[in-house]
């Protein structure tokens, strides 16, 4: 199976990091201290390994890119842009900014007229970026269970149609339904989903749903 390189330390990256390795892949975990990652290199064996941003980017030929949204593009540049070359790169990341959320709205550090996946690849140009994961909470990302079994969707875009079709075949193993709506530009739609998700937590502390596309 491919190795999964996962940039980043926090609960996103040990979430997804877990459920590449619960399906079977290797995966190098990336971080700026690698000595975060010990206790996690430690639990996941042989099958896991640690490093920088850049020995993770070189090593796999997946890259997850699981930091805050504000560490995304310094995080791109320490993982370097030929790295990243023609490998898939699922973006996790949400443009949230560093202030609290007024009336449970989280704040942006982008506007409409464009996301921060479009940021990211004009860094990486040469990079097949896919907008995945970013429109659900950590606890639903990997083989969520709802009432009545249903599959949510995970909305994707990205300019690569190869690209998708790998990212479509990930996402079937953990659980999700993937509805591809589009290039790069429609991260613009994908990241507010973000703010939707969280508005029923930060309202009334419910965090236990997930979206679903509905056809008539």
């Amino acid at each position: 199976m491919a190795t999964i390189g996962i940039l980043g330390t926090g609960t996103v990256g040990d979430v997804l990091a877990d459920g590449f390795l619960k399906h079977g892949y290797d995966v190098f975990r990336g971080s700026r201290d690698p000595k975060k990652l010990a206790a996690w290199a430690q639990k996941a064996g042989a099958k896991g390994r640690v490093g920088t941003f850049a020995d993770a980017a070189k090593a796999a030929s997946v890259v997850v890119l699981a930091v805050k949204g504000t560490a995304a593009e310094d995080a791109i540049a320490l993982a370097g842009p030929d790295a990243l070359a023609g490998k898939l790169v699922l973006d996790a990341t949400n443009p949230i900014a560093d202030a609290p959320p007024k009336d449970g709205v989280l704040p942006f550090f982008t506007t409409h007229a464009e996301s921060l996946m479009e940021r990211l690849a004009r860094r990486a140009p040469k990079a097949r970026f896919v907008k995945a994961f970013s429109c659900v909470g950590s606890a639903f990302m990997v083989n969520p269970k709802f009432p009545g079994g249903e599959k949510p969707t995970m909305f994707i875009c990205g300019d690569d149609a190869a690209a998708k079709q790998e990212t479509r075949a990930i996402l079937t193993q953990f659980g999700w339904d993937a509805e591809d709506v589009g290039g790069v530009a429609s991260a613009r739609a994908i990241e507010p989903l973000c703010i939707l998700w969280c508005l029923p937590g930060f309202l009334r502390n419910q965090w236990t749903h997930a979206f679903r596309l509905l056809r008539a």
